[in-house]
C-alpha cells in the first residue's frame, strides 16, 4: 500500500488479502459460516445429490481501503467534536455485499477492473480522471447532531461534458464516520465517479391530422362484439351515481323515462328522417352514372365497371373459384343497408314475447328512431303521453290522468315529410355538372344522418345483439329468440343485448378505393390502396370532394407502383 497526505488528513491505501478480510472498528464481526464440504460424515464420499449448494464468496477487489488514525484535534464546527476520525473504505462485513457508503468506487467506463494490476498503477489512473478541483472542495459539510445546524442536503456533485461521454459525480459513494463522544458525530460523504452515456433526447413531430389510418377492424362471427364502454366502468359510475344519492330526496325520471319526449331532439328527428329519404333518392339516381358491382354469392360490392380481382369470396362454391368473385348488378340496398328493427306501439310497454314476433311489424331502425324520438307516421301509430307517468315500483307504473288537460293543439314541431320515389321517376342527371352537384348534396345527406342518429342516440336507447346484427329500438331488448349466431343453442336462441354503437344503427360498408389515375386494381398492389364507405366512393367518382374525415382511410397520399418489381423495392 501507500500513504497519501491530503491538506492534514492522512489516507492508508491497503491492498486487501484474498484470505483476510478489513472489518472497520464498531461493525459487526459476525460473518456467515464457510462453505461446508459436500463431503458425507458417514463415509467420506462426495455427495450425488447436495440438499443446498453454497456459493463461494466473491473475489476481493484490489480498490483501495482507507483507514485513517489521527491525533485528538477538536472541530471548528463543534468543540465537542470526537478525538478519532475513522474513514472506513473497506469492503462490508459480509462478503456477498457491498455498502456503498463503506468503500470508494472508481468505475472506467469500456476498461476491464485493475484485478490483476498493481494497486499504485490502478490509483494513478483513477485519479487521473479526477477533476481539477481542491479536494476539501469536494466533500460536503460535515454536521453535528448536538449543535444547531441545517440539516444536511443531498450532495449533488459536478457535472461536465465531454464530446462522448457524461461524468457525473455522486455523494455518498464513500462515507467517513467520525466517532468519539456520545451525542456528537460526523459524516463526512466523498462522491464518487459516475461515467454514463449520453441521454438520447427523441424530438417527437405530432400532427392532428390522422394520416393512413387502419381499416376498420372485421369481427369473426365467432367473437362477440366488445361493450362500447367496459363493464367495470359501468359498475363504478353506477356506485358513484348510488353513493351520490344517498341521504338526499329522490329526483324524478328525467325524459324519455317518464315517458315523454325530448323536446329539443324532435326537430333533430325530423331532419334525419327527410335526410334518410334524400339519401336513397339521390343514390338511386347517381348509381345510373357511377357503376356498382355486387358479387352474386356474397354480400361484398365495388364501385366500379369492373369488379376487383382480390380474392375474398367467401360464399357457396368459392373453393372452386379459388375465392374469386362473380360480379354482377346490385340494388341501393347493397350501399345502404336497410336494418331493420320492431315496431314499438308504447316505448315503456312489454317486452315482445317470443310467440309474437311475427304478429309485431317490422320497420327501418333508423325510421323507428325517429318515430320515437318524435316524427308521426300515419301507417306506424304511436303512443304519446301528455304527463309523466307514475311509478309504483322498480318496474311498474301506470299512466297519469289527463282528462284534466285540454284539447291538444297544432304541433309545432310537425315538419312536411319526403317520399321515396318510385322506380319509374328515377331519372340520371344529364350533365357531368349535374352529377357533381348531385354527389355534393348526397354526400351532405350522408353526413346529416349520421351526425343526427348519433344525437338521438344519446337521448334514446338502442340495443344490438352483440352475436348477430340483430338491433332493438328501446330500453331493454325483445324476447323473440331468432338468435342464429355462433354458440345459439346454448342461450337457446336468446340475443345478448348490449349497447349499440353508429355502425350499428348505419353500417358504413367499406369498399375498395379507386385510384385518381382511373386504372383498375391490381392483386399483387392490394396494401397500396385504400378503403372509403360505399356511399362516400360513389359520390367522390360522381364528382364531389373528398371530405377530411375520410381521408386517413383512403391512401390518398400513398404512391402506388407502377409495376410489381417497384413494389418489391418499397420498404
Amino acid at each position: 500500500g501507500f500513504i497519501l497526505c491530503l491538506d492534514g488528513i492522512i489516507l492508508i491505501f491497503l491492498r486487501p488479502s484474498p484470505h483476510h478480510r478489513f472489518i472497520p472498528p464498531g461493525a459487526s464481526s459476525n460473518l456467515r459460516p464457510p462453505p461446508a464440504p459436500l463431503l458425507s460424515a458417514s463415509s467420506g464420499r462426495r455427495r450425488r445429490y447436495p440438499l443446498r449448494r453454497r456459493l463461494a464468496p466473491p473475489p476481493v477487489s484490489p480498490l483501495p481501503a482507507l483507514l485513517l488514525h489521527a491525533p485528538p484535534a477538536p472541530s471548528p464546527l463543534c468543540p465537542s467534536a470526537p478525538s478519532a476520525l475513522h474513514l472506513a473504505g473497506a469492503s462490508a462485513p459480509t462478503p456477498y455485499t457491498r455498502e456503498e457508503n463503506c468503500e470508494i468506487h472508481f468505475r472506467l467506463q469500456n476498461r476491464p477492473r485493475p484485478q490483476d494490476r498493481d494497486t499504485d498503477a490502478a490509483m494513478r489512473e483513477a485519479l487521473a480522471m479526477w477533476p481539477s478541483t481542491a479536494p476539501s472542495s469536494l466533500l460536503p459539510p460535515t454536521t453535528c447532531s448536538s449543535c444547531l445546524l441545517p440539516p444536511l442536503r443531498t450532495f449533488i456533485g459536478l457535472r461536465w461534458s465531454a464530446p462522448h461521454l457524461q461524468v457525473r459525480w455522486r455523494a455518498g459513494a464513500a462515507v467517513g464516520a467520525v466517532n468519539g463522544k456520545p451525542g456528537c458525530s460526523f459524516r463526512l460523504g466523498v462522491p464518487a465517479l459516475n461515467v454514463c452515456q449520453p441521454h438520447l433526447r427523441a424530438i417527437v413531430i405530432r400532427n392532428d391530422y390522422t394520416q393512413n389510418a387502419d381499416f376498420p377492424r372485421q369481427y369473426s362471427r365467432r367473437e362477440k362484439k366488445p361493450f362500447p364502454i367496459p363493464v367495470q366502468e359501468l359498475r363504478r359510475r353506477a356506485k358513484e351515481r348510488m353513493k351520490a344519492a344517498q341521504g338526499k330526496p329522490k329526483r324524478p325520471m328525467p325524459a324519455p323515462k317518464n315517458g315523454m319526449l325530448i323536446n329539443r331532439l324532435i326537430p333533430v328527428a325530423y331532419k334525419v328522417y327527410n335526410a334518410r329519404i334524400l339519401l336513397i333518392n339521390n343514390l338511386r339516381r347517381l348509381m345510373k352514372v357511377v357503376p356498382v358491382k355486387g358479387c352474386k354469392y356474397c354480400s361484398e360490392i365495388h364501385v366500379g365497371s369492373v369488379g376487383h380481382p382480390f380474392r375474398t369470396c367467401r360464399g357457396m362454391l368459392s373453393d372452386q373459384r379459388r375465392g374469386e368473385h362473380d360480379w354482377g348488378s346490385t340494388l341501393v340496398e347493397a350501399v345502404f343497408l336497410p336494418v331493420e328493427a320492431y315496431h314499438l306501439e308504447d316505448r315503456l310497454g312489454k317486452r315482445i314475447p317470443h310467440d309474437q314476433r311475427f304478429s309485431v311489424p317490422r320497420v327501418p331502425a333508423l325510421v323507428e328512431l325517429c318515430i320515437q324520438a318524435g316524427v308521426d307516421l300515419p301507417e306506424y301509430p304511436t303512443k304519446r303521453r301528455r304527463k309523466p307517468i307514475i311509478q309504483i315500483g322498480r318496474k311498474e307504473f301506470i299512466d297519469a290522468d289527463e282528462d284534466d288537460l285540454p284539447e291538444p293543439g297544432p304541433d309545432r314541431f310537425k315538419q312536411p315529410l319526403l317520399e321515396e320515389l318510385r322506380h319509374v321517376e328515377i331519372i340520371a342527371p344529364s350533365s357531368p355538372e349535374e352529377t357533381a352537384a348531385l354527389a355534393e348534396e348526397t354526400l351532405e345527406a350522408w353526413e346529416t344522418v349520421r351526425d343526427g342518429a348519433l344525437k338521438l342516440m344519446k337521448g334514446y336507447s338502442v340495443r344490438v345483439c352483440g352475436y348477430c346484427p340483430e338491433v332493438h329500438i328501446g330500453p331493454t331488448g325483445h324476447k323473440a329468440r331468432n338468435c342464429g349466431a355462433f354458440k345459439h343453442q346454448q342461450r337457446n336462441g336468446q340475443h345478448g343485448w348490449q349497447a349499440a354503437v353508429l355502425d350499428d344503427l348505419i353500417p358504413p360498408r367499406y369498399v375498395w378505393h379507386m385510384p385518381e389515375s382511373g386504372e383498375e386494381l391490381q392483386r399483387e398492389l392490394k396494401t397500396f390502396y385504400g378503403q372509403a364507405p360505399a356511399v362516400v366512393e360513389i359520390c367522390i367518382q360522381g364528382g364531389a370532394k373528398v371530405p377530411e374525415k375520410y381521408k386517413a382511410t383512403m391512401r390518398l397520399d400513398i404512391g402506388i407502383p407502377s409495376s410489381l418489381k417497384e413494389a418489391e423495392m418499397v420498404v
